[in-house]
């Protein structure tokens, strides 16, 4: 019983610790391009040189957490279906 217990306490702390980082910073840096928005390239003589911008990224070098556009699905889905049209007063007369 209490190796069940364990395991839910390390489950829910996981997932406490990352919901508070996809809160803090919702973007991460792209996985592709470590974050520099283009890929490096070597000329003949073996130097660094920038490379074309990252197709994943769009050159940005920063990316949407899964759980951050999850969360963005799940709100927007909450926001249109919660929509309660507004209701007109009855005219006088």
């Amino acid at each position: 019983m209490t190796l069940v217990l364990l395991a839910s306490g390390c489950l829910l702390v996981i997932t406490l610790g990352y919901v508070s980082l996809c809160k803090a910073s919702p973007y991460g840096d792209c996985r592709k391009c470590r974050g520099l928005g283009f890929a490096m390239k070597t000329d003949r003589k073996g130097r660094l040189k920038r490379g074309k911008d990252c197709r994943r990224c769009k050159g940005h070098g920063k990316r949407i957490r899964v759980g951050r556009h999850l969360y963005n699905l799940w709100l927007h889905v909450y926001r249109d279906g919660s929509d309660t049209p507004a209701k007109t007063p009855a005219p006088k007369g």
